[in-house]
């Protein structure tokens, strides 16, 4: 797994520029972000290697209910800690939360325990949160397709997937944000798609068959209406980025004997042709941001596929242990710019002195939230799933 761990390693770094140029490469940012969007470019290869890594996870453990513990234990101990960080910043006058408008506070908390909160009308406490909503919607839907037997037709559910994406281009599809959130009222939403959520969690990890496969689908259902008609992204982009996850997915059923590569190549044209379509077809009045967009989604395939390519070579040790801290980096690096933020703020014109002493002292703390936090988080993970596993 080294290579993905070195694709993940320089996603973060790429999504660290992306937010720190705000602050120390403004300028370079101005003349980059049109050409490439680097932000676009960091997500895709994140999600790519998710939907390889997170469906062998579970067909690995080969039970619903270790999955769901050992995910719990790998992402919400550092998502803890780094909102506990950045709520006491805001205390101190460091950092600025964002305004959550008419919503109460249990919403705003309830919606971001579930992780789904970008696709729940809540803006997010922490900017790099949203992609966790993508993720968990994944994680229920890998989930609903294992229920049902079906988890391994995943070329089939990306191509389908993708050319959703373009049918809604063509058509004209074009839910506004939070479309839900707005009919039915974000807190009653947050409600029903958390206790959805709890009750489908709680069914698939059940002992009786017919339970486990209704809280899959359920689950696998509440993840595809809240990506479609309730994204703050386009509704294109958010199938897009699904398609994405199972491209990632189809590619792992190749290399294990369980598909071949030439469908794996037909999928991959079909993912890319339909994601490229859209991006270029979607009427969002800037030639530029489309350029950008198509470009980063472009060379995040590419990126995937060389790695792909050189996964049985020896991987640089300083890769692989940067991908090991790499969910510490995009956690931790938006705290640090908070905090130069409001202390030295931000340059109008490039100061690469700073951007570099950013990563300098932003990759030791991360090895430490990694060995503090994390490490330990995914250990206890592992020690209750052994507890609970089901025969």
């Amino acid at each position: 797994m080294g290579w993905l761990d070195a694709l993940r390693g320089i996603a973060a770094l790429v999504v660290v520029f992306d937010h720190s140029s705000y602050a120390f490469m403004a300028e370079f940012r101005r003349e980059l972000m049109p050409e490439f969007n680097t932000s676009r470019y960091g997500i895709m290869v994140f999600f790519l290697v998710s939907g390889y890594i997170i469906p062998a996870s579970l067909e690995r453990r080969g039970c619903v209910r270790t999955f769901w513990i050992g995910r719990v234990f790998r992402m919400y101990p550092l998502w803890a800690a780094t909102v506990a960080a950045v709520l006491t910043l805001n205390l101190m006058g460091i950092a600025e939360i964002r305004d959550f408008g008419q919503q109460s506070v249990a919403s705003v908390v309830v919606a971001h325990v579930t992780l789904l909160q970008e696709l729940l009308g809540t803006p997010n406490i922490l900017l790099v949160l949203w992609t966790l909503s993508y993720e968990m919607s994944f994680y229920l839907l890998v989930v609903a397709l294992f229920t049902v037997r079906l988890h391994r037709r995943s070329a089939a559910v990306a191509i389908t997937l993708a050319v959703l994406a373009a049918v809604s281009v063509t058509a004209g599809i074009t839910p506004a944000v939070s479309a839900l959130s707005g009919t039915v009222g974000t807190g009653d939403l947050i409600a029903l798609a958390s206790i959805t959520m709890v009750v489908s969690i709680l069914c698939a990890s059940a002992g009786p068959p017919a339970l486990r496969v209704f809280g899959g689908v359920l689950g696998g259902v509440l993840a595809l209406v809240l990506v479609l008609f309730n994204g703050t992204v386009p509704m294109w982009e958010g199938l897009v980025i699904l398609a994405v996850m199972f491209l990632g997915t189809a590619v792992y059923r190749a290399e294990h004997g369980q598909s071949t590569w030439r469908n794996v190549a037909f999928t991959a044209v079909v993912v890319v042709a339909c994601a490229v379509g859209s991006a270029y077809w979607n009427d969002d009045g800037s030639h530029f941001t489309r350029r950008g967009w198509i470009v980063a989604f472009l060379l995040a395939v590419l990126t995937f596929g060389v790695g792909l390519a050189v996964r049985h070579r020896r991987i640089p040790r300083w890769l692989t242990g940067l991908g090991t801290i790499s969910y510490s980096v995009y956690l931790v690096h938006p705290m640090l710019l908070a905090v130069t933020d409001g202390t030295i703020g931000r340059w109008p014109r490039d100061n690469l002195k700073y951007e570099v002493a950013f990563y300098v002292v932003l990759l030791p703390l991360c090895v430490l939230t990694y060995r503090c936090i994390e490490a330990p988080g995914q250990a206890w993970g592992r020690k209750l799933a052994r507890r609970v596993r089901l025969p």
